[in-house]
């Protein structure tokens, strides 16, 4: 199975193949797919979405002091370009019940919040008791209006605990643990919900030949999400690749 994509003269590549080895009517993940000019698909990946950062409007001033805090620490959140995605969704769907599965120290949480309004109700976790604290005093700082609840520990154990229905769950946490994230999930939403996954293109390293643990954890997350009949999944390169998987 071979996509050509053709790049403009700038890319330094006039074209690109992406094989993907194996069976076609398979995802052919488990073999690997193999990049013909790796450099120019990748600079104009990069490209992109330096392009799309530049363009994005200027946020509230404590958004931009928690992706301060997160380049400062190389603290990994899902960044401008996915906050305003997830801010869309809510505005789509009415969502008011959302689950986080994985906070950091909140950036997802307050762009929900930014579009749930006092009307909304996100249940954060993290293993990290000093995330709280963090999170809470900028949601404080910025006058957020929805009501929060932060558990710490496990987010699995913790969530399954959680009385549902949601709305929207957002799974990002340790990648090992994303195989065991799908049926949680699926047994929390409503149908309709949606189950959000970040980082599922993990920096390309789900196209290299060797890979860790936690890319092989993240390939196969993705096979049996693709595959599970009470999802209906779409993946979006959007930074490291987000999946919104509609609850059947």
């Amino acid at each position: 199975m071979i996509f050509t994509v053709r790049l403009g003269e700038g890319m330094r590549a006039k074209s690109a193949a992406i094989f993907v080895d194996g069976n076609p009517e398979v995802s052919g993940a488990r073999t690997g797919c193999r990049f013909e000019e790796t450099t120019g698909v990748r600079t104009m990946f990069e490209q992109v979405h330096d392009y799309l950062g530049q363009l994005i409007p200027e946020r509230p001033m404590v958004l931009r002091e928690m992706e301060q805090y997160a380049n400062e620490k190389s603290f990994p959140i899902v960044g401008p370009l996915v906050g305003r995605f997830l801010y869309q969704i809510v505005l789509m769907t009415k969502a008011r019940r959302i689950l986080e599965l994985g906070s950091g120290f909140g950036y997802s949480a307050f762009w929900f919040s930014l579009a749930a309004g006092s009307k909304g109700h996100i249940t954060l976790t993290d293993r990290d008791k000093s995330n709280k604290a963090l999170a809470f005093d900028y949601f404080k700082r910025a006058g957020l209006q929805s009501q929060f609840v932060f558990k710490v520990g496990d987010a699995l154990k913790l969530a399954r605990r959680i009385d549902g229905p949601f709305d929207i769950v957002l799974n990002d946490i340790d990648k090992q643990q994303y195989p065991d994230s799908l049926d949680l999930a699926a047994s929390k939403l409503k149908r309709g919900g949606l189950f959000i996954t970040d980082n599922l293109i993990w920096s390309g390293k789900v196209c290299d030949k060797k890979r860790d643990d936690t890319t092989n954890a993240i390939i196969e997350f993705t096979e049996k999400l693709y595959q599970d009949t009470r999802f209906f999944t779409t993946i979006m390169p959007i930074r490291d690749g987000i999946s919104i998987s509609v609850r059947l």
